[in-house]
């Protein structure tokens, strides 16, 4: 199953890649779910039973075409984000850290920086703009102190998502600012959808990567987390109760701009796409701060 959020509705996709088709929830359920995403989320279960139980044919005589233009993140309104940096083994060393043992570092991103997505994002002045493609995690279940052989059941599914970092207000002292350099406007692009568990042959081993100006920039694999989606959700919810809607962002594979040398970061009309085997494409496009002088 594929959920979209299209323009603050909920909604089912249909259709292979290029030609996707969505059913708006709400309709089709005669007002018993949504209209918004977060009311779905929080009827996870009933919803993915109602789905279960309906005549596919008979939802997609219905289906519009999807308009990119108006697709919003998957889960818009999270009472929880979680950030996780590296849990790859080759961003960790890029970075200059020993890879973790324990639980990653974790922080947050602010929800006001998510978008969908298609979208245009504002460098801000004398900022060093950097990418980060990252698996993101959206919780179905109120998760607390579960094992990691039951986290997948508490997932309501997978999207994908751009970590956007702007490193000067991140990493100047006296401590880092990492969630507040990690949160500019627009810095949390996520979609094109959300893909539920059981779509994938593998759900922890995905491909994903990214390209600037069409040079591959980066290109990993899931299954190289330190912490895998099942381990990180289990151990966050031994800290935190997982709820509904919740995002967790699980970290980003080698190939950073912060990492290279020399250093590269991302330029006024520079375009970032990005993507995820089995989930879609993001694509950002980079303009300068209107206002700086």
């Amino acid at each position: 199953m594929r959920i979209a959020n299209i323009d603050n509705r909920a909604a089912l996709v249909f259709g292979d890649e290029g030609s996707e088709r969505a059913v708006d929830i709400a309709h089709a359920s005669r007002g018993r779910f949504g209209p918004e995403l977060p009311a779905v989320y929080q009827a996870w279960d009933d919803v993915t039973g109602w789905v279960a139980e309906q005549d596919t044919h008979a939802l997609t005589g219905n289906s519009v075409p999807i308009d990119r233009s108006l697709l919003r993140a998957p889960s818009p309104a999270p009472r929880q984000v979680f950030a996780v940096g590296l849990n790859y083994h080759a961003h960790a060393a890029e970075s200059g850290f020993d890879s973790p043992t324990h639980l990653p570092p974790v922080f947050t991103k602010y929800a006001s920086s998510f978008t969908g997505p298609d979208t245009d994002v504002v460098i801000p002045a004398g900022g060093n703009v950097d990418w980060e493609i990252e698996v993101v995690v959206v919780i179905g279940r109120e998760t607390s102190n579960i094992d990691e052989a039951d986290a997948w059941s508490h997932i309501a599914g997978l999207t994908a998502g751009q970590d956007i970092s702007e490193r000067v207000s991140q990493l100047r002292g006296p401590a880092p600012q990492f969630g507040l350099g990690k949160s500019f406007a627009g810095f949390s692009p996520q979609g094109p959808w959300l893909v539920t568990p059981d779509e994938f042959a593998d759900p922890d081993d995905l491909e994903l990567g990214c390209t600037v100006d069409g040079e591959e920039v980066q290109k990993g694999r899931t299954r190289d987390l330190i912490f895998p989606v099942s381990k990180l959700v289990a151990a966050l919810s031994h800290t935190v109760t997982l709820y509904p809607g919740d995002v967790i962002f699980t970290g980003t594979p080698a190939g950073v701009g912060v990492g290279r040398d020399p250093q590269r970061f991302l330029q006024a009309g520079e375009t970032l796409d990005s993507w995820i085997d089995g989930i879609g494409t993001l694509h950002q496009r980079f303009v300068a701060d209107p206002g700086a002088k």
